[in-house]
């Protein structure tokens, strides 16, 4: 139990301030607060399983370098897709689907976190503590209890500021993270 209090605790501590604890602020001023932070809780469980399971393997396999480009290029996608917005052909959808905000969120976050800091502290701590299921479950809920304070931050953004402050707000979010992402990736040579 004591491996599952300290990955939540060290998940938790390492997702303040994080680029994805941003995603999770830009997307409550959009899609509801519910459908945020259950499609941030199912990706964080699949990322961070991933994390336990073969952050390792894919750390030999797959350069870190390419894996940041990646994320830098989709949140670059994502900002442009937000300055553009969800409307079809000028007017909003009466009825969205039902599945559209869940994916989008749930592909961002996971995305992000590919290479991120708290998938290598998951896989840090896994390979410390040897306990695999109370490393995935603390660290996977580590991330939804930061993200949350995120969200409550974004409802009440989202209730006081204009929807084109929002919308011109969240893609800036995007953009600057994925340059970032890619600066960081670049300035570090691909190691």
């Amino acid at each position: 139990m004591v491996e599952f209090w300290q990955s939540l605790f060290f998940i938790a501590a390492a997702e303040m301030g994080d680029k994805t604890q941003l995603v999770s602020l830009a997307f409550a001023t959009r899609f509801p607060a519910r459908i945020v932070l259950s499609a941030i809780l199912a990706a964080t469980l699949l990322v961070h399983l991933f994390s336990v399971t073969i952050g390792e393997v894919l750390g030999l396999v797959l350069p870190r370098f390419w894996i940041e480009m990646a994320a830098g290029l989709a949140f670059i996608g994502f900002g442009l897709w937000t300055l553009r917005g969800d409307e079809l052909d000028g007017e909003e959808s009466e009825r969205p689907s039902r599945f559209g905000p869940f994916l989008t969120v749930g592909i961002t976050f996971f995305l992000a976190e590919l290479g991120d800091k708290t998938m290598l502290a998951t896989v840090t701590l896994a390979s410390e503590y040897r306990s695999f299921v109370p490393v995935w479950l603390g660290s996977s809920f580590g991330m939804v209890v930061a993200d949350g304070l995120a969200i409550l931050v974004g409802i009440v953004a989202g209730k006081r500021l204009p929807k084109r402050a929002i919308k011109y707000g969240a893609a800036a979010i995007f953009i600057i993270a994925g340059l970032a992402i890619m600066a960081d990736a670049l300035m570090s040579g691909g190691s």
